[in-house]
């Protein structure tokens, strides 16, 4: 018993070194892990691997985190060393990985900054804040390097609200940040930003300001009236310039949060329309040249922010106007219509307007009507269709990943319109803890290993592993992939200049591989 003892506690000091993860299981088909102000797992920075030896991270609903392994490439291929004659090995589960033939350069990966983020992260206590920013931000955390944030209220607010609330201020003489942003905003970007000095920023407005509507509403069928249309690019440099006096530097802003969303009946999001032609109209003539005068004119500007859906036809109408056409640099993508429509669109918009680079600005659990309850601490489901989505993404033509809300409550909130959804942290504020679900690991796989100006390069998937690769500035290979099947599978990938690298995947797991 006195050697048990002793082993355990050995055994418990290695694992805390180790920053592995602290389980815990709820009622769903894995685990969470779990942080609280001394402990939290991480990934420490680590050697690069030598030559002919690749390394490799390994998440998995039975409960692996992020646990490293490492292995010898081999130079062909011998049945008779597969282990395990139960494990299912066919030629359908190789990868051939082709470095030479290059795709599209990777942004990065992130979170939005929503109130509601701010609102649940200050429940913590400093020192468990700091180590939930770190998770996110620092480099033995996820790395993000992207972020997003709303400019004024959005559903994830305690409330509807815009920087100037008074009738008819077409001067913006009112405009003023409220203690949303700098209470809830501002403190936790400027310390992402201290943690990631690459941190990049996109912004977005959900609503102008009623009065600068047709109907006077935050939400429902409107359009910005043309009295406005000066007055609301005002707007967007009067935040520029109150988030620049704070010393946050917007790198991009886009059009307007899923302007699409004022055509549905009863939906009660705040939101503002546009018909293609007049957004088209107004880029050319009112937010680009009142962009491009500025001092804020390496601030660039996104179209769309809505769903892949509207892709081709509602772009059309606004790149038919050349000086739009100028102004505009890149496209923003949701997430929420993907289980219906082809990734197929995304390769026709980038062949059709390869200078416009696609990024994917918000995706979510949760959101869909038959989501209940609509946070499932520990659901792999969930961290699947994470992983599932930044594959296909990124294998069609996106730059890069921006998760939205960084972390809410249990029930999913705070949102004034009872809008709730999951998220990749949990805040459990009565332990002064907070939890990391599957999908926090899955973008991890991503953000902390594939660096802003990677290039994808060809990767071939089979049926059941799904897989993407890169190539870094600095000349590594990463590969992600995720078996996809019930099954263990020992499979080869094979790369043409270093040889093969044979390894086993366990069922439903996510596997970063690197090499020189």
């Amino acid at each position: 018993m006195i050697y048990k003892t002793i082993f355990f506690i050995v055994f418990f000091i290695y694992k805390g070194k180790a920053n592995d993860c602290i389980p815990r299981k709820f009622n769903y088909d894995s685990i969470v892990c779990v942080c609280n102000s001394t402990y939290c797992d991480s990934v420490p920075n680590i050697e690069e691997p030598k030559e002919k030896y690749f390394h490799v991270y390994s998440s998995s609903r039975d409960g692996l985190r992020m646990s490293f392994s490492e292995g010898k490439f081999v130079d062909g291929f011998d049945y008779n060393s597969i282990p395990n004659q139960d494990v299912v090995f066919s030629l359908q589960d190789t990868i051939t990985v082709y470095r030479d033939k290059k795709y599209q350069k990777i942004w990065g990966f992130g979170g939005a900054f929503t109130d509601s983020v701010g609102i649940n992260i200050k429940t913590l206590s400093e020192p468990t804040q700091e180590m939930l920013l770190q998770s996110y931000f620092s480099q033995s955390g996820s790395q993000y390097n992207l972020g997003r944030v709303p400019i004024g209220g959005s559903d994830f607010s305690i409330k509807a609200y815009t920087y100037d609330e008074v009738e008819n201020d077409e001067n913006l003489e009112h405009f003023e940040l409220t203690e949303e942003d700098i209470d809830h905003k501002i403190p936790f970007i400027k310390r992402a930003k201290e943690l990631s000095p690459e941190l990049k920023l996109t912004a977005a407005v959900w609503s102008p300001p009623i009065w600068m509507k047709s109907n006077n509403k935050y939400y429902g069928p409107s359009i910005l009236l043309k009295r406005y249309y000066q007055t609301y690019a005002n707007y967007y440099i009067k935040f520029l310039q109150k988030y620049k006096s704070h010393g946050i530097d917007i790198w991009a802003i886009s059009t307007g949060n899923e302007p699409n969303d004022a055509w549905f009946p009863g939906a009660n999001i705040s939101c503002m329309g546009w018909i293609p032609f007049n957004l088209g109209d107004w880029i050319a003539n009112n937010l680009g040249p009142t962009l491009a005068r500025s001092e804020y004119n390496e601030t660039i500007i996104l179209v769309l922010d809505d769903q892949r859906f509207y892709l081709i036809e509602f772009l059309d109408f606004i790149l038919s106007n050349k000086k739009a056409y100028d102004y505009i640099h890149g496209i923003a993508v949701h997430w929420y219509t993907d289980d219906f429509v082809s990734p197929s669109l995304l390769d026709i918009t980038h062949d059709k307007y390869p200078d416009k680079f696609l990024l994917l600005t918000e995706a979510c659990v949760g959101s869909k009507p038959n989501d209940y309850p609509k946070v499932k601490l520990g659901s792999w489901e969930r961290g699947e269709d994470y992983i599932l989505n930044i594959i296909q993404n990124l294998r069609h033509s996106v730059t890069g990943w921006i998760d939205w809300n960084l972390a809410l409550s249990k029930m999913g909130g705070p949102n004034y319109i009872n809008n709730f959804v999951d998220s990749p942290i949990i805040i459990n504020p009565e332990t002064d803890e907070f939890f990391k679900q599957p999908m926090y690991y899955a973008i991890k796989h991503f953000s902390r290993f594939v660096e802003r100006n990677s290039v994808r390069i060809e990767s071939m998937e089979t049926n059941d592993i799904k897989s993407i690769a890169f190539e870094t500035p600095s000349k590594m290979i990463v590969v992600v992939l995720y078996n996809m099947s019930s099954k263990s599978k020992n499979i080869t990938i094979i790369d043409s200049k270093n040889g093969n690298i044979k390894m086993k995947v366990s069922s439903y797991s996510i596997h970063t591989i690197l090499y020189k």
